[in-house]
């Protein structure tokens, strides 16, 4: 990771034989038949909603679209997960907790 990367807390768990990855950060969610297609899902989506807030059509309103995190619920299962694999040193395989990491690329003034 560099320094001038952006980092999301996320979580994914299985949810009637399907993956829901969550990011607590933006309060973004992503489905998918598996945790790798689940968090692909979600880092696209990521990647789409700051493009969109950043230099997108929604730049105006981006102080309320990057400062909208998920409802307290989600946070607190996310350090939930978070220190359970820490604890466990391992993962349990329905319940994965994991950071994202996206370069941020200043927007050109002018």
């Amino acid at each position: 990771m560099r320094p001038q990367d952006l980092v999301v807390r996320c979580y994914a768990e299985t949810h009637e034989n399907q993956w829901q990855a969550i990011c607590i950060d933006l309060n973004l969610a992503a489905q998918g038949d598996s945790f790798e297609d689940a968090r692909e899902k979600l880092t696209a989506q990521i990647l789409d909603y700051l493009e969109d807030a950043l230099v997108g059509e929604d730049k105006e309103f981006a102080g309320y679209l990057l400062n909208r995190p998920a409802p307290l619920e989600y946070r607190l299962k996310y350090h939930w997960h978070h220190a359970r694999k820490h604890i466990n040193h391992g993962m349990h395989k329905a319940l994965r907790a994991f950071e994202l990491s996206l370069p941020m690329v200043p927007q050109k003034l002018g």
